[in-house]
């Protein structure tokens, strides 16, 4: 699926609405409280279709990590990390990690704060650098 088509998606259209202010959204079910990412027409949870969108913290913690060692896009140099981040609100979601060049890499376990990919022509991608304590 090209970005094109996610973002004219009506489902994920709020969400790349709140990438272009820089705002990390996910869905809240209203009946339940289940908090949701990847974007759905109705709740994992409970199935209802009363689903709200909530800012995050836009801070979560690293589930896993790997390496990218092959350049999959242009705008993509290898090595970069591609990690799986457990947000605090709860849903798990897959972003890029960026840090500064020579900065030890990501590893489980890291807290993390969300950063922003700007792309040209379409909504920022959420990625993630390693929070300060």
């Amino acid at each position: 699926m090209s970005d094109r088509m996610q973002i004219d998606d009506p489902v994920l259209w709020p969400y790349w609405e709140a990438a272009q202010r820089r705002s990390l959204v996910v869905q809240r079910c209203q009946a339940c409280g289940h908090h949701q990412h990847y974007p759905r027409p109705f709740c994992l949870e409970c199935d209802a279709d009363t689903l709200e969108w909530v800012e995050t913290k836009g801070q979560g913690t690293v589930h896993s990590v790997t390496t990218v060692h092959v350049q999959l896009l242009p705008e993509l140099k290898p090595p970069y990390q591609v990690a799986l981040i457990d947000l605090d609100e709860g849903p798990r979601l897959v972003a890029g990690i960026d840090g500064p060049p020579g900065a030890p890499p990501c590893a489980i376990g890291d807290r993390v704060t969300v950063t922003w990919r700007e792309r040209e022509g379409l909504p920022p991608l959420p990625n993630f650098t390693k929070a300060t304590p």
